[in-house]
């Protein structure tokens, strides 16, 4: 073989060979681009939410915040409440009070279901059944029946409202200060087919549309920890309930192991108020009093999630490999522009708030279930 002809036979091979590996490298390549593909449809459409299925992972966003919203807006949030304590205008609170609900509300939903509360680990029992109980505890404090007309102050996308109707046969009116849930819980109490039990409007449960005596029964699950002022929300709540009637209420508050003098004490409380949008947490003995002072006669006064009850925050640590696999998750929707910018960092503070917790927890400087019953006396002034 002369030279020039070897010349064309190497030429030839290295083409052949260079088509060959292209060939391979783009099956390579498509295996892999679809095995990725199906991981992300399975973690976005079947892992989706934890509750079956409020809320995909293609369908996460900024609430009523449009797309370009988000961002500045989480910016605005996370500057106010960095140092809760801290806060000097009160009157702010509402207002980033709702933005954060407008940031969290979808990330809240498919990753934690639809009632945005904790509950006493039950051995044996889902955490969707934990939940429920925990619900329907409720119900049976109230003493609900079925007629009762109750309220829920601060209901979120309604998943509690939905439990107590459906174990009571009560109507149940919850408030929430933000458009974006109302919206979602009235789809979710049509979807339930107890929207003829449940009403969701939208306003701020520190000055709420219903004249005086008006209720049979109210409640919060973990939502007055959001008033600028305990009192006012209290004193509200004490306002549009009938006279001689109950009010339930969990708290999230400081146990008597909290020292204000511990710096990691300290550290763990400014970690929940800065990622739960609280103006500061109050203490266990401050919530009864206050209770007095508007009024209420205390019944119950106690911390359910003392022995025997079992943890309230395993739920959080068994969480943390979904964390990791939906903060990918969002960081991927986020980069292909279907999540809107900032939501990564919504999602990261939301992580760095459950490690506060699941501290706050491990340590029982801070409960989430704090019970008071109370009853507004019959013969109120």
């Amino acid at each position: 073989m002369n030279a020039a002809m070897e010349a064309v036979v190497v030429a030839s091979s290295s083409r052949w060979a260079w088509r060959w590996g292209g060939m391979c490298w783009g099956v390579i390549g498509t295996a892999v681009a679809g095995g990725v593909a199906a991981a992300l449809y399975w973690a976005m459409c079947i892992a989706g939410s934890a509750e079956r299925r409020g809320k995909r992972a293609m369908e996460l966003g900024g609430g009523s915040l449009s797309r370009a919203e988000v961002a500045g807006n989480y910016r605005e949030y996370a500057t106010f409440f960095e140092k809760p304590k801290q806060i000097k205008k009160l009157d702010n609170v509402p207002k980033l009070v709702d933005t954060f609900y407008n940031l969290v509300t979808d990330i809240y939903e498919w990753g934690w279901g639809q009632s945005f509360h904790f509950s006493p680990a039950v051995p044996g029992k889902s955490h969707r059944d934990q939940t429920r109980l925990h619900e329907e505890m409720v119900a049976d404090l109230l003493q609900l029946k079925a007629g009762h007309k109750v309220l829920d102050a601060g209901c979120g996308v309604g998943g509690p409202m939905r439990a107590i109707a459906a174990h009571s046969g009560a109507n149940v009116v919850g408030v929430t200060i933000n458009d974006y849930q109302v919206a979602r819980a009235r789809n979710h109490n049509k979807k339930a087919h107890l929207d003829h039990l449940c009403e969701v409007i939208c306003g701020n449960f520190l000055q709420m549309p219903f004249p005086a005596d008006t209720f049979d029964g109210a409640y919060s699950i973990e939502a007055t920890c959001h008033a600028p002022q305990l009192r006012d929300v209290y004193a509200e709540i004490y306002r549009v309930l009938k006279p001689g009637q109950l009010y339930v209420t969990y708290e999230w508050v400081t146990t008597p192991r909290y020292c204000a003098d511990n710096p990691e004490h300290v550290e763990i409380m400014h970690g929940i108020e800065h990622g739960d949008a609280l103006p500061g947490i109050r203490s266990f003995n401050q919530i009864g009093e206050i209770a007095n002072e508007v009024g209420f006669e205390v019944l119950q006064n106690r911390d359910l999630a003392l022995p025997p009850a079992h943890p309230w925050w395993t739920r959080l640590k068994m969480g943390r490999l979904a964390y990791y696999r939906n903060h990918l998750v969002i960081a991927l929707l986020s980069f292909l522009g279907i999540a809107p910018q900032g939501i990564v960092e919504v999602h990261e503070m939301l992580f760095k708030t459950a490690l506060d917790l699941t501290r706050g927890g491990e340590t029982g400087i801070f409960t989430p279930m704090h019970l008071l019953v109370c009853r507004k006396p019959a013969a109120s002034q």
